[in-house]
């Protein structure tokens, strides 16, 4: 896991590389162990470098192969990238290093952009062909791994993060109103390839982007998972088929020439790695849990079930317990951490939880993407039995944050727009062939946008704040294609996941599986009082939050007069919705 930066001219002019170079600092957290730069003509490519795979300097980055006339930069990991090598080898390339980069550098000489579809794993990648200029872009299939872009007359810049395009210059920071009306209502997600920066945009997941030297590009969108039947499969042999495939989708995940930790939450899904690397035969696995002080009535942590799994399987475990000393300091480092504005107050636990991960390990497994793939979350059950024609409105009634009308009251009028833009997007991937159920459709979307621009770009962004590489087994696209197939029903049973709960039968704690669902706790968040209010009211009455005037100010001063009642279709608080935005611009310096 590293993070990588470059430039692509094609006015004439030779690449700046001091504006690469401007990025590294940004990307030195996710990649800690190394810096390198490599320039020709009008490329140049930047990268910082987490040491996982071939600890060597062989292993470095920006990778050249000057026999082959290619040079990467490298960011994720290829799980097969061993089979792929020893293939490779039978073709007759010869290999200088063991890392999964250079396998990369061959299988791009060998399949052009169609490497993509051998690789197993999660990655952004930029290669450049010396003879042609040619630089392709590539970003795995569940858009596990990040890839920002910053395209102005003449020239194209990318970065792991958005903060280091900004670092870089020449960024038009101005917001975009389409982008904030979405993360006002689609649940703060900006849908790619918009961020909230008009200057700023991102590649979409399984997205392979060949730009040509005079600036033509093309995009190939390489993979989806299809939400077809599989007659052939009873439904009572589900939940075996969902085993297996999780347990090679974790033991794929333990590959790395470092020690494998797993974040342990307590819940069925992190139990469930847990439990398959033990019966994989993991010894002395280290497994993290972390829990907060309780606030407002609400507990703080979920202790009671990771201490039965860390028991069961004999884990070496760490309950990480943050006191409101650690709190209040980490909300900025956290807001910093962000590559774009993310509500959740999970992103506070998961800076935390990093920072005391990354002392002991330097790669994590981690339960992301079951609710999505599996439909555990609450909006879907009551997306069942509606008639596919009225999906759409039924899906927004229950994750929308807040109905379009609302938005007149809440922005001020120079923000507002008059298209339900939201809506639109949902309507779009709605009415695309190839989900027959409602269920079906909200999978399909909440699986290819919400979960890659919420639950795994938090992830990401958090644990590459301390260098800590975070592996999603349930995002194994084997697993994502072979769940997309299941019948809903069979996900909705049992409150949600009903599939994965019988797969776990017999290898998970019952007590795990029966448990009503959790979430990150984080109290502080949820409600909020003291000095976590007035930070943010400090946010919302800044002069720059005046000067921007993004809200009307009445609506601002009833959610400060009455902070913890108003609240989001989902439960989120409506006053942290709209200070979390003013931290992360101010943060910025947008």
């Amino acid at each position: 896991m590293c993070g990588i930066a470059g430039e692509l001219r094609y006015d004439g002019h030779l690449a700046d590389t001091e504006a690469v170079r401007r990025m590294l600092p940004c990307l030195e957290s996710r990649g800690p162990d190394g810096e390198g730069l490599w320039a020709r003509g009008p490329i140049a490519l930047g990268h910082r470098r987490l040491k996982i795979i071939d600890l060597s300097e062989a292993g470095s980055q920006p990778m050249t192969d000057d026999e082959l006339g290619l040079s990467l930069v490298f960011n994720g990991c290829v799980y097969n990238y061993k089979q792929l090598r020893e293939e490779l080898q039978g073709y007759g390339y010869k290999f200088f290093s063991t890392s999964d980069t250079e396998v990369v550098i061959k299988a791009y000489h060998r399949w052009g952009a169609d490497c993509v579809q051998h690789f197993l794993g999660m990655f952004a990648f930029a290669i450049v062909e010396h003879d042609s200029g040619t630089v392709v872009l590539a970003r795995d299939r569940l858009g596990i791994k990040p890839l920002y872009l910053a395209e102005t007359r003449g020239r194209v810049r990318f970065a792991s993060t958005l903060p280091a395009l900004l670092a870089a210059g020449g960024v038009d920071k101005s917001i975009d109103k389409v982008a904030l009306q979405h993360y006002m209502t689609f649940h703060s997600v900006v849908p790619a390839p918009r961020t909230i920066v008009n200057g700023v945009r991102k590649l979409p997941p399984a997205t392979v982007r060949v730009i040509r030297a005079d600036g033509t590009a093309t995009d190939q969108v390489y993979w989806e998972a299809s939400f077809t039947r599989r007659p052939e499969v009873a439904d009572a042999e589900w939940p075996e088929l969902i085993h297996e495939k999780l347990k090679v989708a974790v033991e794929r995940r333990m590959v790395a020439d470092v020690p494998v930790g797993v974040l342990l939450s307590g819940g069925i899904d992190s139990s469930y790695i847990v439990a398959l690397l033990a019966e994989q035969g993991q010894r002395g696995l280290t497994t993290f849990s972390i829990g907060f002080e309780a606030a407002g009535g609400e507990t703080g942590d979920e202790f009671a079930y990771s201490d039965i799994v860390a028991k069961q399987f004999d884990t070496v475990h760490h309950q990480i317990r943050i006191g409101k000393d650690r709190f209040l300091p980490a909300v900025d480092r956290t807001v910093a951490a962000m590559s774009e504005p993310m509500v959740s107050h999970d992103c506070i636990a998961f800076n935390l939880l990093s920072e005391d991960v990354s002392k002991s390990v330097k790669v994590v497994q981690s339960g992301q993407g079951a609710d999505e793939i599996l439909a555990g979350y609450s909006w879907y059950p009551p997306l069942e039995h509606v008639p596919y024609g009225g999906a759409v409105d039924a899906y927004a009634e229950e994750f929308f944050d807040r109905p379009h009308a609302d938005l007149a009251r809440q922005l001020s009028p120079e923000w507002l727009i008059g298209d339900d833009v939201s809506r639109e997007f949902v309507a779009a991937s709605f009415g695309r062939h190839g989900a027959d159920t409602a269920v079906d459709a909200a999978l399909r979307l909440d699986s290819q946008v919400m979960l890659v621009d919420d639950p795994v770009k938090r992830v990401d962004n958090m644990t590459m704040a301390w260098g800590l590489e975070a592996r999603v087994p349930f995002l194994d696209h084997e697993l994502v294609e072979l769940a997309a197939a299941c019948p809903p029903a069979l996900k909705l049973a049992h409150g949600g996941k009903g599939v994965l709960k019988q797969a776990a039968r017999g290898v998970v704690p019952d007590e795990v599986i029966d448990r009503t669902k959790g979430y990150f706790p984080v109290p502080g968040i949820r409600h909020l009082e003291g000095a976590m209010l007035d930070k943010v009211r400090d946010a919302l009455l800044a002069p720059a939050a005046r000067d921007r005037g993004l809200f009307r100010p009445e609506y601002v001063d009833a959610l400060l007069a009455d902070p913890n009642t108003p609240r989001t279709t989902l439960g989120a608080n409506q006053l942290w919705q709209l200070a979390l935005l003013e931290m992360w611009l101010q943060d910025k310096g947008i």
